[in-house]
């Protein structure tokens, strides 16, 4: 699956808009790890438990995303963004959106 932030792509021809396509997660963050992010604040630096939570939520929006492109038919998806809220305190939604698209060479 081919994904762009862009609404084109180079050297394809999109033949057919399918719509909409999206996949979410919902993530809780850890007591463990707000302890040694928390430590870690003290000091300066990044806080890696948090880049890692971050990185995980953000591949299993994509996977979620092109698994809702694919039932559609698509070969690709233009115009990918991600949005975060939050959802309860010490939890936060991830979403990746996009437009589901059949293209051609």
């Amino acid at each position: 699956m081919l994904l762009t932030s862009t609404f084109e792509i180079s050297g394809k021809n999109i033949v057919k808009t399918l719509g909409l396509v999206k996949g979410n997660t919902i993530r809780a963050r850890h007591v463990g790890k707000d302890i040694m992010a928390g430590l870690r604040g003290l000091v300066g630096g990044e806080l890696h438990e948090y880049t890692k939570l971050l990185a995980e939520s953000r591949e299993q929006a994509i996977d979620r995303m092109i698994e809702d492109a694919e039932s559609m038919g698509a070969n690709a998806i233009v115009g990918v963004s991600f949005t975060t809220s939050v959802m309860a305190q010490g939890s936060a939604e991830l979403m990746a959106y996009g437009t589901a698209v059949i293209t051609e060479d």
